[in-house]
């Protein structure tokens, strides 16, 4: 069956790594990433958890900027109107243990944090100037979820300016089916989604 999107030239151009990259982490934090916490635990989470660590060990040798975020509030009054019950629960307030970034990912003492009130990691928040200053032009976006967060960044990414590149190992969803959905279409769209050796190889190489 001929995909329609191809025939009208979506996903015909990659995108390619630029001069300097940055990588951008997404929400792996404990209230997303460990199943004591109530949207803690999903598989394809804790998969892209452990696969993130990698390439960050990798990324940090290489003095790669990394900025990192967990999505957290002050109390319910300052949220936004989340259809996601479990968000207004106390794991997503400031001084909770599920803001604390997973310790696989986080290296306190390199990577930049910041706490996010919206899904994309740059809307309101110092990603940008952060990037502007390490002179990045190819952001790394990993972390969760797919079809929410992660996908929020990559488009305000596009929306900068950045090349924007998805390990695939390196992002996860609750579910298969969103996240596999909205990896093609940010393919079509936004993004390369190759494979994190691919990523590993270009870090390592420079």
């Amino acid at each position: 069956m001929t995909d329609p999107y191809q025939a009208l030239s979506y996903g015909a151009r990659k995108v390619g790594f630029g001069e300097r990259i940055g990588i951008a982490v997404v929400d792996l934090q404990r209230g997303f990433t460990q199943p004591e916490f109530p949207q803690g635990g999903s598989h394809l989470v804790v998969s892209a958890t452990e696969a993130t660590s990698i390439l960050l060990d990798a990324s940090r040798a290489r003095d790669i900027p990394v900025v990192t975020c967990a999505m957290g509030y002050q109390s319910e009054s300052d949220m936004p109107k989340w259809k996601i019950e479990a968000m207004y629960g106390g794991s997503f307030f400031v001084g909770s243990e599920g803001l604390e970034i997973d310790p696989r990912v986080y290296d306190p003492d390199y990577d930049y944090y910041i706490i996010k009130s919206s899904p994309s990691i740059f809307f309101a928040t110092p990603a940008q100037p952060f990037f502007v200053k390490k002179c990045v032009d190819t952001v790394i976006v990993c972390g969760c979820m797919t079809s929410g967060c992660v996908r929020a960044s990559v488009i305000d990414a596009f929306s900068h300016g950045y090349r924007v590149i998805i390990p695939r190992e390196c992002v996860g969803d609750i579910g298969k089916e969103a996240h596999d959905a909205n990896l093609l279409d940010i393919e079509r769209r936004y993004a390369d989604v190759i494979s994190m050796q691919e990523v590993l190889e270009f870090i390592t190489s420079g």
